[in-house]
């Protein structure tokens, strides 16, 4: 129960960068997972892994602020990840989680650095993120 009010008090407290960078970490947990299902043949662990990645990309992309440049340029990567797990999830293609797996990891490392530059920037403060 403990770990649980942490986790709910982290996500309540959370600026609207580690938000995100939550949601890059849980998408990166649930394609290990999946390719863990896989790799087990445990395709209903695969199946549910796939979606939960899915359900968070399609998350990024809804509360993507429009205004800025880079959703023109992130946007599609997004759709591209997507329809790429679909095609994982059908063909049992393991392969594919491991590109999405990279992407996945790029982006959360490049926002980790976003943060990390930002705090220097507004607080003067190179805590590690």
């Amino acid at each position: 129960m403990g770990i649980e009010v942490y986790q709910n008090n982290s996500v309540h407290t959370a600026s609207p960068g580690e938000l995100t960078l939550m949601l890059y970490n849980g998408i990166i947990k649930f394609i290990k997972m999946a390719k863990k299902g896989l790799d087990d043949n445990n395709f209903e662990q695969k199946n549910i892994n796939i979606q939960k990645t899915q359900n968070i990309i399609t998350e990024l992309m809804v509360t993507m602020d429009k205004n800025y440049k880079i959703t023109e340029e992130i946007m599609p990567l997004y759709d591209y990840m997507n329809r790429r797990l679909m095609e994982a999830n059908l063909k049992n293609d393991s392969a594919i989680l491991d590109e999405i797996l990279g992407m996945a990891t790029e982006f959360r490392d490049t926002w980790k650095e976003v943060i990390r530059v930002n705090r220097e920037q507004n607080y003067g403060n190179s805590k590690n993120v």
